[in-house]
């Protein structure tokens, strides 16, 4: 009995408050539950867009991101299309919460393996990064089913062929490899036959190249090109213009030279710091400057619905780069033009560009209408 009467007293009976703390503790977690489950309901959304639209776009499923669970990595050649591209993967993504992060090279590699501790669930950057990165085991693309490769005739020249090719071992077999391109060289064909399985080929050229682009050539010696693209400085109606050369110092020379004339100018190419490419990009894209001279570090996939005037000062050798060189203006259905600067030792490669294209590069007129390249 003295055993008996301590355990007894020992045994304390709950407060009473006790189970109410518990059934309190079991609502939070309940509530907690519920939002989670509900946190679309908290996004603050944009206004609906009331607009009418076409059945092509009101007659499809309309995916969410959760019907995918997918960790995409996005590869482009240029490190400044690389900025590009995310910028606009965050804007669309922004609603969605998706974390983009773009990596390149001239950057620090440090930070890049910083970054990739925290979440990203979309990567995009040039393939020379990336495979440095999956190489050191930093990025992890065990789990990446989806590969896609924008520029893809770019990204399959020699100079990045071995490295896709090896960052593609770093994905699982059930990869999904999308490719981009406006040109289908041999190199693509290969690629595919080799590493995609089963795939659609959707063909959109016969509508939209050079659509809305107006082309003419002007016969010059090469001594008379300078005076040439100063008459139409002071002639055409230029929004914004990009002007190709063909080596880095050709780019700067003529930088000066446009300067010298009074005109705004920058400059870029693939010798520059990446911190000074980066600064010219960005102003060129908001507007800073009118005119902008470069090698064709920026013929591919570059979108700045402001340039509406390309000029070759140097004319391209082939009908891929004259493609993308002249693409930079026109964007997005809007009207532009190209003038292209044209020697003797030229001739034989508009003739075949025209061939290859299937187009008509005209001789300039006299006077050019405002209305073929402004509206």
């Amino acid at each position: 009995m003295q055993n008996t009467q301590p355990q007894q007293w020992l045994r304390r009976t709950p407060p009473a408050d006790s189970s109410a703390d518990e059934v309190e503790k079991t609502v939070q977690s309940e509530a907690i539950d519920s939002s989670s489950q509900d946190w679309k309901e908290r996004l603050k959304l944009p206004p609906p867009d009331t607009r009418y639209r076409t059945e092509d776009v009101t007659a499809t499923k309309g995916n969410e991101f959760e019907d995918y669970f997918l960790k995409p990595v996005i590869l482009v050649p240029t490190r400044e299309l690389a900025l590009q591209t995310s910028q606009v993967c965050k804007e669309l993504g922004k609603h969605l919460q998706i974390e983009v992060m773009a990596t390149t090279g001239g950057t620090s590699l440090k930070d890049d393996i910083m970054r990739l501790y925290q979440p990203v669930h979309l990567l995009v950057g040039t393939p020379g990064r990336i495979l440095d990165l999956s190489r050191k085991g930093v990025c992890h693309l065990d789990e990446c089913n989806m590969l896609i490769m924008d520029e893809a005739d770019k990204l399959l020249s020699p100079e990045f062929q071995p490295s896709i090719e090896e960052l593609i071992s770093f994905l699982p077999t059930n990869r999904q490899i999308l490719m981009f391109s406006a040109t289908f060289p041999v190199t693509v064909k290969n690629f595919k036959d080799r590493y995609l399985r089963r795939p659609y080929i959707i063909n959109l050229m016969d509508e939209l190249t050079l659509k809305g682009i107006t082309q003419f050539y002007a016969f010059v010696e090469e001594r008379q090109k300078v005076h040439c693209l100063n008459t139409l400085f002071s002639k055409l109606q230029i929004n914004q213009s990009i002007i190709f050369c063909n080596s880095v110092n050709r780019v700067e020379l003529l930088a000066k030279k446009i300067t010298e004339l009074g005109y705004s100018c920058f400059y870029i190419h693939a010798k520059m710091l990446q911190d000074h490419r980066n600064r010219v990009f960005h102003d060129f894209r908001n507007g800073a400057c009118r005119n902008l001279v470069c090698t064709d570090l920026f013929t591919r996939g570059i979108d700045i619905q402001a340039v509406n005037v390309v000029i070759n000062f140097d004319f391209p050798k082939n009908s891929e780069t004259y493609l993308h060189r002249v693409g930079r203006s026109g964007r997005f259905g809007h009207l532009g033009l190209a003038v292209n600067l044209i020697t003797y030792e030229d001739r034989f490669n508009l003739y075949r560009i025209e061939q290859e294209l299937g187009t008509e590069i005209k001789q300039i007129p006299p006077h050019i209408d405002q209305g073929i390249y402004c509206l």
